[in-house]
């Protein structure tokens, strides 16, 4: 598939369509050494903190992606057409710790233009990411009650935010 790049002040999505209906296909590591790990999130933001653009990712730390995440400065998040949903079904809901998920999903990873993490062929849009900041979620700040029921074995995400350095649309 054919991208084209998108300028950040030009990048426009449905964002609650994308998050919580299409979901994104989170990956970290390195393409050039081939050690890397996906999985789909459902969960996360775009903005803008301190002057850059950025998306904001969320990881439990029972997940095998945290510790690529952990150990690798950048990621990618990867949309796809509603053709792919069972892959992304598939990266959600196994272990990488278990076998190659990727290859048994079908989707093709290649080389990300800017960063090391790579990203996937048959995507329809492409943000490749540097990690700029971390912190896990707490508990005693949880100001609504109800969101508590999300952690019922209390392994509070990760939250990573994510200079977003490059937009790929395909074409």
């Amino acid at each position: 598939m054919a991208f084209k790049s998108v300028a950040v002040d030009a990048f426009t999505v449905r964002i609650y369509d994308l998050w919580k209906n299409q979901w994104l296909l989170l990956t970290s590591g390195d393409w050039e050494t081939r050690h890397f790990n996906a999985m789909t999130v459902a969960w996360g933001s775009f903005g803008i903190m301190w002057n850059k653009p950025f998306a904001q990712v969320v990881v439990r730390p029972t997940r095998y992606t945290y510790e690529f995440m952990e150990k690798y400065p950048t990621f990618t998040l990867c949309a796809f057409s509603s053709q792919y949903r069972s892959a992304l079904q598939l990266l959600g809901n196994k272990s990488g710790r278990e076998g190659d998920k990727i290859s048994e999903s079908g989707l093709s990873p290649m080389s990300s233009t800017i960063v090391r993490a790579p990203c996937f062929a048959e995507a329809q849009l492409i943000l490749e990411c540097r990690k700029i900041y971390q912190d896990d979620f707490n508990y005693e700040h949880f100001l609504d009650a109800s969101i508590a029921h999300n952690y019922p074995q209390r392994d509070y995400h990760r939250i990573y935010f994510g200079e977003i350095l490059a937009i790929l649309q395909s074409v």
